[in-house]
């Protein structure tokens, strides 16, 4: 692979593991199994047997939980821990036999989308869970797993443009990330005030005021 498949590798898969790792992890190691992506020897791994069948239970099950309003807030809440980590490794792993200098710069890209593009699925999430219709949260989490499909056809077939459109997504990002936080700001102040509101009524009816 040359250094622009190469980059577009370590970009695309670091940016489909904020969306959804497990699914990342199977498309891979499913694709470089098949011979349709060359996967470079530090991410082999994943298209070994047991990988390929932990990965697509995994798989199936974020698939589901992703489905869930409310659920899949707390889902994304508990796999911050996982995908951030898990997504700057496979930044790092397509430039694992590189030099020293190129793992560290992949590294700290991957790391920077994965954080950013997890953020922006996990905050949004929230504040689309705060409408009681699910219609929603079901119609984001399908255009979640459309533009993952995108991420993986253009890491393929068009590294070049995978590498624009990720350029994009992330001034995107730098745009959005700031509104996202204030809406979180926002709905956590009207949360803390209905929790203040309803104490102050439960202890009104308890001195029977």
């Amino acid at each position: 692979m040359n250094e622009v498949s190469n980059l577009a590798l370590a970009g695309g898969l670091a940016w489909a593991s904020g969306i959804r790792l497990y699914a990342t992890l199977f498309l891979a190691g499913l694709l470089g199994r098949l011979g349709y992506v060359d996967l470079p020897p530090g991410l082999a791994v994943l298209s070994h047997d047991w990988v390929l069948v932990v990965s697509g239970v995994l798989m199936v099950g974020e698939f589901l939980a992703d489905k869930i309003p409310v659920f899949d807030s707390v889902w994304d809440s508990i796999q911050t821990f996982v995908r951030i980590p898990v997504g700057t490794l496979l930044a790092w792993g397509v430039f694992k036999n590189s030099g020293v200098d190129q793992q560290i710069i992949a590294a700290l890209l991957g790391g920077a989308v994965v954080t950013g593009t997890h953020l922006a699925k996990s905050g949004g999430r929230a504040l689309i869970n705060t409408s009681p219709e699910p219609f929603s949260n079901w119609g984001a989490s399908a255009g979640e797993d459309v533009s993952l499909l995108g991420i993986f056809y253009l890491m393929i077939a068009h590294p070049v443009v995978l590498l624009v459109v990720l350029a994009l997504f992330l001034l995107l990002l730098c745009w959005l990330l700031p509104k996202i936080v204030r809406g979180l700001r926002v709905l956590v102040q009207r949360l803390r005030g209905v929790g203040t509101w309803l104490s102050g009524n439960g202890k009104s009816i308890d001195t029977g005021q």
